[in-house]
């Protein structure tokens, strides 16, 4: 009986791991495909039978894309529209987690925070016409600043409800404490909330840093000047109205790819204690 329960779960590890390395590799093969499709010559890649691999490996379509093209700039405009975007959900996210974390009791406090989750529910084409429109009237488009507060409006409803679930299994006695040593509400949450919230911190902003990274309706909507297109917007001048230039395509999305890989990579530990400190605190 010993021997039959080992094997059966010898068994079902064996299977969740190849179930886990298919998902793996159906997750991985258009990243792989765009790779290959980015080093093959233009005339391989035009080809009417398309290989897989090519016995000709060029990084000519890379080269092509960092230095024939505004590729640069769109990098620093995602690059500045994603790090303001993340400063300023964070700030805002925090103070919405903790102020419906510790006043969950008070009237309305969990009707307004259902309705921020309600309010994502909203198809984002539906509110393009009027954001555009208070967009246009503050003056705020072509601008760092538009984007970033329109990134902002959509990533904090998230944010606050991943930091609010792991404010609520910090002890309310260790606040209860630093006020009876004259400590007030932001020193509490400075000095406190934030130290001990890092890896929740850091995976909420992992969250807003992908969706400012590859947002595209918001930008393509409130930017029209060329020099400040993001990645996301500006890959589309390698699409033309009768041709596609994939070559340059591909290797654009492999370079747009490579800084949210190595910022995972770097942060990965905390990343996993964030998502899971609120099931094993309190």
């Amino acid at each position: 009986m010993l021997f039959s329960k080992k094997l059966k779960k010898r068994i079902l590890n064996t299977v969740t791991y190849i179930l886990l390395l298919i998902a793996s590799i159906y997750s991985l093969f258009p990243i792989l495909w765009a790779f290959l499709t980015a080093i093959k010559p233009g005339d391989e890649v035009r080809s009417a039978n398309p290989a897989f691999f090519t016995s000709n490996p060029t990084f000519e379509n890379f080269r092509s894309v960092i230095f024939e093209t505004q590729f640069p700039k769109y990098f620093l405009n995602s690059v500045i529209v994603s790090a303001g975007s993340v400063f300023l959900s964070i700030i805002i996210g925090v103070l919405g987690a903790y102020t419906l974390s510790r006043l969950s009791k008070a009237p309305g406090t969990k009707i307004f925070g259902v309705s921020m989750l309600l309010a994502q529910m909203i198809p984002v084409v539906l509110l393009m016409i009027p954001l555009y429109r208070t967009m246009m009237n503050l003056g705020l488009l072509d601008s760092y600043l538009g984007l970033i507060i329109s990134y902002t409006v959509f990533a904090v409803p998230i944010i606050t409800w991943m930091l609010k679930g792991f404010f609520d299994t910090i002890p309310v006695e260790i606040e209860e404490a630093a006020m009876i040593d004259g400590c007030s509400r932001i020193y509490i949450i400075i000095r406190i909330m934030l130290p001990l919230s890092v890896p929740a911190i850091i995976s909420a902003g992992i969250y807003a840093l992908v969706h400012a990274w590859s947002e595209f309706v918001l930008t393509f909507t409130f930017v029209s000047e060329d020099s400040m297109r993001t990645l996301s917007t500006g890959v589309f001048n390698f699409m033309g109205l009768w041709i596609v230039d994939w070559g340059r395509l591909m290797a654009a999305a492999i370079l747009i790819i490579i800084p949210i890989a190595i910022v995972f990579i770097f942060i990965q530990k905390y990343l996993v204690s964030g998502l899971t400190a609120g099931s094993t605190k309190g």
